[in-house]
C-alpha cells in the first residue's frame, strides 16, 4: 500500500498508487506522490513516466474522511497543500508524464491527469469532479485542461462525469483500450516517448510547458482560497459530513 516506482524497461518510469479501496489519498500520499514523480523525472536514465494506479479506480480525490477525523484545520490545509504538490510535481516533471486511468478519477484524479502529458484510459474510465457535493472547490483548473469551457462549466456545476470515449472525441485521451491491455497501451506510448534523446525530452517539456496559456499553479492556488472560504462558513464541514454519514451507511 502507498506509493511505489518501478522502472520495467530502459527509459521508463512507473509510479503506481495503492490506497484501498478507493485511491481516496490522505495527506502524506499526496506529497509522497509529489516526491516519487519528482524523483523518477528527475533521474538522467528516465526519458517517460507512467502514472498508474492500483485497485478499483485511478484517484478518488482526497480523504475525506481522514478530513473530519482529524481536529482543527490541519487536514484540510495539508490536503490542499498536498495536492498543489502532486499537480505541481506532475506538470514540473522533467520528463513527459503519461496517466494509465481506469475506473474512476475524480477530484484529485482530475488534478494529476488534467496536469499530464497524455492520458491512456480504459474503457470503464469516467472522469469528474464531485466538489460541489464534497463542500470543497477546485481542480477546474485542470478540467479545463480537458474538455471546452462550457462544458467543463456543466461538469462542474452539476458534479456530472464524462467517459473516456467522450473525451477521446474531444483530444483530451490519445487511445481508449480494454481495462486488460491499459498498461501495454500506456507503456507503448511511453517507449515512443523514451526512444528520443533524453536531453531533447527534457528541453520539450520544458519548453511546452512555457508557452502554456495558463499558469497552472496559480490558477490552482486561486481555486483553492475558495475551499477555505468554505471551510470557514461552515458549508464545507455540512457537506464533508453528509458524505461520511452516507459511506458509513452503505457499509
Amino acid at each position: 500500500m502507498g506509493v511505489s516506482t518501478s522502472v520495467p524497461e530502459a527509459g521508463v518510469a512507473v509510479v503506481t498508487v495503492d490506497f484501498p479501496p478507493v485511491n481516496a489519498l490522505p495527506v502524506q500520499g499526496w506529497y509522497d506522490l509529489a516526491a516519487a514523480v519528482g524523483a523518477a523525472g528527475a533521474d538522467p536514465k528516465v526519458r517517460c513516466v507512467v502514472l498508474t494506479a492500483a485497485g478499483r479506480g485511478f484517484n478518488a480525490g482526497v480523504d475525506i474522511k481522514e478530513m473530519q477525523r482529524t481536529a482543527g484545520h490541519d487536514a484540510l490545509i495539508g490536503a490542499n497543500r498536498g495536492c498543489f504538490e502532486a499537480f505541481s510535481a506532475v506538470y514540473d516533471c522533467e520528463v513527459p508524464v503519461v496517466a494509465a486511468v481506469h475506473g474512476f478519477c475524480l477530484g484529485g484524479g482530475i488534478g494529476l491527469v488534467g496536469n499530464a502529458d497524455a492520458i491512456v484510459a480504459s474503457e470503464d474510465a469516467t472522469f469528474g469532479l464531485p466538489e460541489l457535493d464534497r463542500g470543497a472547490l477546485g481542480a477546474a483548473t485542470h478540467l479545463a485542461r480537458l474538455v471546452p469551457q462550457h462544458l467543463m462549466r456543466v461538469l462542474y456545476y452539476t458534479s456530472r462525469t464524462v467517459t473516456a470515449e467522450e473525451l477521446l472525441r474531444h483530444g483530451a485521451v490519445w487511445r481508449v483500450v480494454p481495462r486488460d491491455q491499459l498498461i501495454e497501451a500506456a507503456m507503448e506510448l511511453a517507449r515512443d516517448i523514451a526512444a528520443k534523446d533524453g536531453s531533447l525530452v527534457r528541453l520539450a517539456k520544458a519548453a511546452i510547458n512555457g508557452i502554456d496559456p495558463v499558469d497552472v499553479r496559480r490558477s490552482y492556488r486561486f481555486e483553492q482560497g475558495f475551499t477555505f472560504e468554505a471551510n470557514l462558513s461552515g458549508i464545507a464541514d455540512k457537506h464533508r459530513d453528509a458524505f461520511v454519514s452516507a459511506e458509513e451507511e452503505r457499509r
